[in-house]
């Protein structure tokens, strides 16, 4: 790996049925590698005009086909998961991508937040070729989008934090009708991990252990507040009744037993 500056790797490798596809963007030449998960041999690989990017691909199925989209500075793209090829792209996100894609009711979300402020819905209803500029994109945001974190769609609402900040906002995931921007959650600090969602909460912790929990819904609320001694970069992982949280020096359970 050719890095960019110290910077290692950030991208994870998603899983679909027999396939494991993972996105290798840096400093050399970049690829999108599909691997057989039974042989490690690869099923296929496309080479990347991208630099680094930290971005997860996210892999979906629209009208019966598997696609694979990936966000990045130059292009997001998407390719058919089974042969490779190139079904549709767009520019217009930030450099250094971090942020993953999520997508729901045939709409694509991506973002980026280093140097400037990047958002845009992809309707995949309309998406072939290059899409930049076209009515395949659903709204566009140009403020309060994530820079490492990314983001959380929960019940048709869209929440993002403001680069790496303790700065909420929340918008219709269909029209991108702000609900709220700009809600500040005092003394959290940093944050670098991503937003959860279950039983109508969410679930926002910062990089020194402060969570804070937050009344899902279309109104800023604060339900709670509360502090772990400890370091935290990862995502809070739920499971069930079971709230995960790895850090630094320990794994914690929470649960109400």
């Amino acid at each position: 790996m050719d890095k960019r500056m110290t910077f290692g790797e950030g991208s994870s490798p998603a899983l679909y049925g027999d396939k494991i596809v993972v996105l290798w963007d840096h400093e050399g030449q970049s690829f999108l590698f599909v691997l057989d998960k039974k042989t490690g041999k690869d099923a296929w690989k496309v080479e990347r005009d991208e630099r680094t990017s930290w971005s997860t691909p996210l892999i979906i199925k629209y009208k019966g086909k598997p696609q694979i989209v990936t966000s990045a500075t130059t292009f997001v793209r998407s390719y058919d998961l089974d042969t490779g090829q190139l079904l549709w792209k767009c520019t217009g996100l930030t450099p250094n991508v971090i942020p993953h894609p999520i997508e729901a009711n045939g709409i694509v979300y991506v973002a980026s937040g280093f140097r400037g402020n990047a958002f845009f819905a992809v309707r995949l209803a309309g998406a072939k070729g290059d899409i930049t500029n076209t009515d395949a994109i659903a709204w566009k945001l140009d403020k309060n989008t994530p820079y490492a974190p990314s983001m959380l769609l929960y019940q048709n609402i869209l929440y993002m934090l403001k680069g790496n900040n303790g700065i909420l906002s929340c918008y219709d995931a269909g029209n991108g009708k702000e609900h709220y921007s700009k809600q500040r959650l005092e003394g959290v600090g940093d944050i670098y991990s991503s937003p959860a969602a279950a039983k109508d909460r969410i679930y926002i912790i910062g990089h020194k252990g402060t969570m804070y929990v937050i009344k899902h819904g279309t109104t800023f609320e604060v339900l709670a507040k509360n502090a772990l001694d400890d370091t935290f970069n990862a995502s809070p992982a739920i499971v069930g009744n079971e709230i995960y949280l790895r850090g630094y020096k320990n794994l914690y359970c929470i649960a109400n037993k």
